[in-house]
């Protein structure tokens, strides 16, 4: 197991433009050092919010040792908790979703409001302070109907992205969706395989024969460098697309931690269908055709997505171990579209739900084959995956910047 030190000197040393040496993928000592230093430090996307629509709902998570709970109080509001009875420890829910008039401990039944305040807890003695017992919080944050957390004392800035987002999403409306259906998978890989996997499309042609019906698997689809700068097609759909109110035009994170752009389909595709035609009836929002693209969101180290005009897939990964890693797909679509008369289920998910499987397998290969004692690094294609090569460098950097023993070291 690497200690700091090592693990520092690996991603100090690692060879630029190149895959990560072995044990960035799958050293237990690496995956405890990107815990403590990103997933307990970033923001994470953890649900959208109309999976928790009314007072009571909720929903859980784990991230590494942290169990948590996300539910919406009497307010209106979306909190976040840790996941922990204040009494002896117990979690308070244990299944991945449900609801609850109050949030009570099934061990001694020690009872809290959705806002996190002990209400009661049975036979603790008159000078029990109940004040001092409420749920330990988790700072969470909706924007525009996609739910973050952090675990960090004090989070990073989010003002940018939450700007952003407030006018991306807005003709989409999550608020007005609701979740129409939902997967969860174990990837037998590491966290930054399922995140690489998804940050290129190289193997799409190979791997992905249900998604290339209507994704281009073309690099010049990712390769953008700002919001006047895409091929001709790219440019074309955004002028289409925000005549008509959709902001479109890529925007990015200085160090391209998240991205928001929006592409065509290919051959004027409405949606992630076999048939290429919509799989919803009822259009998202204010959506004003169907044929909008996908809008497409990225946010390091745990999500991706795409906003359709007739529904909308997010993605969120969590990471369990160095080679295992849960990615949950929703699938949301207009809350008033009604299953059997907008869309069937078949018709929505199958696309995704093939292309998923097809990551899965090809994650769990890549992992078999890095944990070979054979396995040296390969150079990335400067053409085919330059968004690989974005998120090495963020993770590096940051991990290199959170490691370094003085600020001097982690500018070098």
């Amino acid at each position: 197991m690497l200690n700091t030190a090592e693990i520092l000197n690996q991603l100090v040393n690692r060879k630029k433009n190149f895959a990560l040496p072995r044990d960035l993928y799958c050293d237990q000592g690496v995956f405890q050092a990107d815990l403590e230093n990103i997933w307990y430090k970033e923001w994470l996307y953890a649900i959208p919010a109309c999976e928790v629509p009314k007072t009571g709902n909720y929903a859980t998570m784990q991230v590494g040792a942290y169990p948590l709970l996300i539910v919406r109080g009497g307010d209106g509001k979306i909190r976040a908790f840790h996941n922990v009875c204040r009494h002896r420890g117990q979690r308070l829910c244990s299944k991945p979703n449900g609801s609850t008039p109050k949030l009570v401990c099934p061990y001694h039944q020690w009872t809290y409001e959705l806002d996190g305040k002990l209400l009661y807890a049975r036979d603790m003695g008159d000078d029990f302070d109940a004040s001092k017992f409420g749920l330990k919080t988790v700072h969470c944050v909706e924007l525009n109907g996609m739910v973050f957390v952090c675990l960090a004392e004090v989070p990073p800035a989010i003002g940018d992205l939450a700007k952003q987002l407030a006018g991306y999403l807005a003709p989409g409306a999550l608020n007005d969706a609701k979740v129409a259906f939902s997967s969860t998978i174990i990837e037998n890989g590491n966290w930054k395989l399922v995140i690489e996997n998804n940050r290129e499309c190289y193997h799409c042609g190979g791997a992905h024969p249900s998604l290339c019906r209507t994704y281009s698997d073309n690099p010049r689809m990712t390769a953008m460098e700002g919001p006047d700068s895409a091929s001709p097609d790219i440019l074309a759909h955004w002028k289409r697309c925000e005549e008509a109110g959709l902001p479109s035009r890529f925007v990015n994170h200085p160090k391209m931690q998240w991205r928001l752009a929006r592409i065509p389909l290919l051959n004027n595709a409405e949606s992630y269908t076999l048939s290429t035609k919509a799989a919803v009836a009822k259009r998202m929002g204010s959506m004003p055709f169907n044929d909008a693209g996908s809008l497409l969101f990225f946010h390091y180290p745990n999500t991706w997505n795409h906003f359709l005009a007739d529904h909308a897939i997010v993605f969120r990964t969590l990471p369990i171990s160095p080679t295992e890693t849960q990615v949950t797909t929703n699938w949301l679509v207009h809350k008033d579209a009604v299953e059997g008369v907008d869309y069937d289920i078949e018709t929505l998910t199958r696309v995704w739900l093939n292309t998923n499987d097809e990551d899965r397998q090809v994650v769990e290969e890549n992992q078999k084959g890095i944990l070979s004692p054979a396995y040296e690094p390969g150079p990335y294609s400067s053409i085919q995956e330059e968004g690989v090569v974005q998120f090495i460098d963020w993770y590096a950097g940051t991990m290199i910047d959170r490691l370094s023993p003085t600020p001097a070291m982690a500018a070098e």
